[in-house]
């Protein structure tokens, strides 16, 4: 009785601390349970290294306003033209209102696949040669990143915790008593806040600001709304050539529909433009991929929903327009379309960038985010590249170009102000090599196998490069861009090991 007593007491004292001090990660009985469970508390230890591990990956970096941003509150403009009517507390965003920085004298030195940047941002001052490169003239931020080794040792880490069935247990416990704790909130507050929600005036799911933070650019449409588009140019743009076939001879769109399709736009239906992701794609990357060809023609995806192409990508900033003036008109809702850059070449930024802003894409709701596929080992078959640096190269390198030199290069240093985020991209479910020992692997200059490298592999030199540019675009004033591996297909994942290599990298 008197044990009873005890136990009661310190769960209400528990209960009590928690409640004052906000513990993050245990509350309740489950605080309890790690001063009585000694494999809890094992397990509370290892959760609390991995917290400590992934803070030394991430940096922080300080909020700088991109200068598209004019004014940070509406009202205080609204107030300086004297109106009264105030409607709005977000910033006033212009996507033309870009200033160009003038060249700086920094230099960029590619080691080992990183990019690093010499330059004394004060002095405006860096090395004329790689000779003069050294640790002493590299930015300050480029001395804390991690090496290979380091990552490979920290993901072996995390993989043997993740593996760990007493952290299994206890994170299962853990959700479970969140879960419940959320149904109990709705049991006993949820009326309540129904109610309180219903007094605010001109305030519902509708009206509220709401983000689409993964929306592919190619698929930002309604089918019907793309089957719609195609219909009209088929009507009013027959003869228009959309193509040049291996011979040289160009190809209208009338040509295309008589000669791949065997019918005309008209007869088409949702059904046959066959772009809709029902249940026959999970666990099949290969069938979610031909969703993004209408009716199943990939030269039709390469007309419609392609920047570069021979029309230059018309067809598809007519749509993106189209969609731009729907999101105005529904006022309330935002978007982050991923467009992708692959890595081919480095002309693939100046393309995408001229793209943007000559057809005039920029909007108040609309940021950009860089999708990079892992597609490397198709683009060594083709010859395209000679090795994995050559696709690092092609995929950065113009960045860092553009942020030294933007007086030279105008149109990528604009679009750049655009573009909040970077993701990599591709088949998940696909078996990857796991490797935890250093040099197992070449460095990506002497890496020119066919195969495609790990997941892993991408992973480190994406986010090494994005943390080097971020600390170069930092010291320039401009604001820094985010890295975010968004797990599109985890769903259809086969193999369960596959999504926990991915998610530990």
């Amino acid at each position: 009785m008197y044990i009873c007593n005890v136990y009661m007491y310190i769960c209400m004292y528990v209960r009590m601390y928690v409640r004052t001090y906000a513990c993050p990660l245990v509350s309740g009985l489950l605080l309890i349970t790690f001063f009585f469970v000694p494999f809890f508390r094992q397990s509370l230890q290892k959760i609390l290294s991995l917290c400590n591990l992934r803070n030394e990956f991430i940096k922080k970096y300080i909020d700088i306003d991109t200068p598209l941003v004019e004014c940070k509150n509406i009202d205080q403009l609204h107030k300086e033209k004297g109106k009264k009517k105030l409607i709005s507390h977000e910033p006033l965003y212009n996507p033309d209102n870009v200033v160009i920085l003038k060249n700086c004298n920094a230099f960029i030195n590619l080691i080992d696949g990183i990019f690093f940047v010499h330059w004394d941002a004060e002095k405006d001052q860096g090395p004329t040669q790689k000779a003069e490169c050294c640790e002493e003239n590299k930015l300050e931020a480029h001395k804390f990143i991690k090496s290979p080794e380091e990552y490979l040792s920290s993901i072996e880490k995390v993989m043997l915790i993740v593996q760990d069935p007493a952290c299994k247990s206890f994170c299962y416990q853990r959700l479970k008593y969140l879960e419940h704790k959320f149904d109990f909130h709705i049991m006993f507050n949820g009326p309540s806040e129904i109610e309180e929600s219903s007094r605010i005036i001109h305030r519902d799911f509708y009206n509220i600001r709401k983000v689409d933070t993964h929306v592919h650019h190619s698929a930002c449409m309604q089918q019907k709304t793309l089957l719609r588009f195609i219909r009209n140019k088929y009507n009013n743009e027959p003869d228009t050539v959309v193509y040049i076939n291996e011979n040289g001879s160009k190809i209208t769109l009338k040509e295309i529909f008589d000669n791949e399709l065997k019918n005309s736009a008209d007869d088409a239906t949702v059904d046959s433009l066959a772009v809709h992701a029902l249940g026959s794609c999970f666990h099949r990357f290969d069938l979610f991929n031909e969703k993004y060809n209408p009716f199943g023609q990939q030269l039709l995806r390469n007309i419609f929903l392609k920047t570069d192409n021979y029309i230059e990508g018309r067809y598809l900033a007519e749509m993106t327009k189209n969609e731009i003036n729907n999101l105005e008109n529904s006022k309330y809702q935002q978007v982050e379309w991923r467009i992708s850059i692959y890595g081919r070449n480095k002309n693939e930024w100046e393309k995408l960038s001229k793209w943007v802003l000559n057809n005039k894409l920029g909007n108040v709701r609309v940021r950009w985010v860089i999708q990079v596929p892992r597609l490397y080992h198709i683009y060594k078959k083709r010859n395209l590249i000679s090795s994995f640096q050559d696709f690092l190269t092609n995929v950065f390198e113009p960045c860092f170009e553009a942020i030294k030199n933007p007086e030279h290069n105008q149109e990528i240093f604009s679009f750049l102000q655009q573009v909040v985020a970077w993701d990599s991209v591709d088949d998940e479910s696909g078996i990857s090599k796991y490797s935890t020992k250093s040099g197992e692997l070449p460095t990506p200059d002497k890496y020119i196998s066919e195969n495609n490298p790990p997941y892993s592999y991408y992973a480190y030199y994406m986010y090494i490069n994005i943390r080097t540019l971020n600390d170069f675009l930092a010291a320039r004033k401009m604001r820094t861009l985010a890295f975010r591996y968004i797990y599109i297909y985890i769903d259809m994942c086969c193999l369960s090991g596959c999504v926990v290599v991915h998610m530990c990298s």
